[in-house]
């Protein structure tokens, strides 16, 4: 069984006991973040909403707050001695699904 969720503008394939990360969110660790489901999977029986699914539910626990891998932005200007080197690290939050339903 799995199920596609929603958080972030983003679209996420979990199962049962999986941990993703997500973008950040406004949650301490140990929470418990109730997650919109947009399908579910159960073995042959595909159930699609329009665009959630009002009787499926998602629970995940928030289990760390971090930061990704840094990204460099570099831009420059050729021939015209411009050059802006600056570095970026996308916060993310780890979840682990508890329970999809």
């Amino acid at each position: 069984m799995y199920a596609i969720v929603e958080t972030g503008g983003k679209q996420y394939k979990v199962s049962q006991d999986e941990v993703i990360k997500v973008e950040k969110i406004n949650a301490q660790v140990g929470d418990k973040v109730n997650l919109s489901v947009l399908m579910l999977v159960d073995g042959e029986k595909v159930t699609c909403g329009t665009p959630t699914l009002d009787n499926a539910v998602c629970v995940a626990e928030v289990v760390e707050h971090g930061k990704g891998d840094k990204i460099v932005v570099f831009k420059y200007k050729p021939k015209k001695n411009v050059r802006r080197k600056q570095g970026h690290r996308q916060p993310y939050t780890a979840l682990k699904i508890i329970t999809i339903k």
